[in-house]
């Protein structure tokens, strides 16, 4: 943790910042390892951090943290570290602090508040070593989730139950629980990108989108697959087999100094060539880490560029309005050399 927060503190200096408020939880739990930042605060000082928490978690935070912590709340939390601040220029996560929490802090600290953004999250673009094997063995337990429901994704059984099933099968391999709500959508509702499981039942002849990742150590994996329930239509193989070769392209062109925004136009690209690039709808991929959507982000206005130890995701997809949809998603690690795609669950050419 001192690590990072020695990390941190040339950039603090950048933004003209004496002092940091942290009160998004990902990176509360980045730079300080609490495993309940939900619950917290962290100030950051320019000799020193402290994390403020309640009476929940006394015992917790002195187990999990190694800065001095201050157990009270507001507003004793606020008065306890004023003293720290008096005079100084203290920054705050724009993106995160709410404006009444925002007016709390101007009523108890007499200080610049300066409105930041990024600071932590560029720190957390690259993984360490430690963060790349808990996100590996949150896609290892995706992975062998999919291949023990597999055979239940079939015609007869409806979406919440196989969503049920993936959440249920993470859980007992070892994750803390779903990355987030596990998507399963079948037949016309394929074509809704975040289709939540339904109670429609699956049926012969139609694609089914699943989309899950499990959650180990407060890091996340996130893998989709589309499959056939029997024969499909030329029409939905088509598709399927555009949205593949989109998505392998991608994956081939994966290595340090890509720059991802590149990445986005080349899937685009292979979709144009059988005419599907207006239906797709979304970017190509975004990071995984702490947070399931982080960056670097795969979309065709990022200035981005790939590096060592970035984790993400290349997903490209197809949503046609009462016909259904396909996307096709894996989770890579970009190496040294080029990347490693972490996702083992077999994709099947219709």
């Amino acid at each position: 943790m001192s690590s990072v927060l020695e990390a941190l503190r040339p950039a603090m200096a950048e933004a003209g910042v004496d002092a940091l408020w942290i009160s998004q939880p990902e990176n509360l739990r980045y730079l300080s390892g609490f495993s309940s930042p939900e619950d917290a605060k962290l100030l950051i000082t320019p000799d020193g951090a402290t994390l403020y928490t309640d009476g929940r978690y006394t015992v917790q935070a002195a187990q999990e943290v190694e800065v001095p912590v201050h157990i009270a709340r507001p507003p004793a939390t606020l008065e306890h570290a004023a003293s720290h601040l008096a005079g100084r220029r203290v920054g705050f996560e724009a993106a995160h602090l709410s404006v009444a929490a925002h007016q709390e802090l101007q009523q108890h600290w007499q200080a610049e508040l300066v409105a930041l953004s990024g600071l932590v999250e560029k720190l957390r673009l690259t993984k360490s070593p430690a963060e790349i094997e808990a996100i590996r063995s949150a896609q290892a337990i995706a992975d062998a989730a999919f291949e023990r429901v597999r055979p239940q994704i079939k015609a007869g059984v409806r979406e919440v139950d196989i969503a049920w099933a993936l959440d249920t099968a993470m859980r007992d391999l070892g994750a803390e629980g779903p990355a987030f709500e596990t998507i399963v959508a079948s037949g016309v509702r394929g074509a809704l990108p975040h289709g939540r499981a339904s109670h429609k039942v699956l049926a012969e002849s139609e694609l089914v989108t699943l989309d899950f990742g499990a959650k180990v150590g407060g890091y996340h994996s996130d893998m989709t697959r589309t499959l056939a329930i029997g024969e499909v239509s030329e029409s939905l193989r088509r598709i399927y087999n555009a949205v593949l070769d989109a998505e392998e392209a991608a994956l081939s062109a994966i290595r340090p100094g890509v720059r991802t925004a590149d990445l986005d136009t080349l899937a685009r690209g292979v979709l144009a060539g059988f005419d599907l690039a207006e239906a797709f709808t979304h970017s190509l991929g975004h990071g995984v880490g702490l947070h399931i959507h982080e960056g670097p982000s795969l979309r065709a206005t990022s200035e981005e560029v790939l590096a060592p130890g970035m984790v993400v995701t290349v997903e490209p997809g197809v949503y046609i309005e009462h016909l259904g949809g396909v996307r096709i998603e894996d989770l890579v690690l970009v190496t040294e050399q080029g990347s490693e795609v972490l996702s083992r669950s077999p994709k099947e050419r219709l």
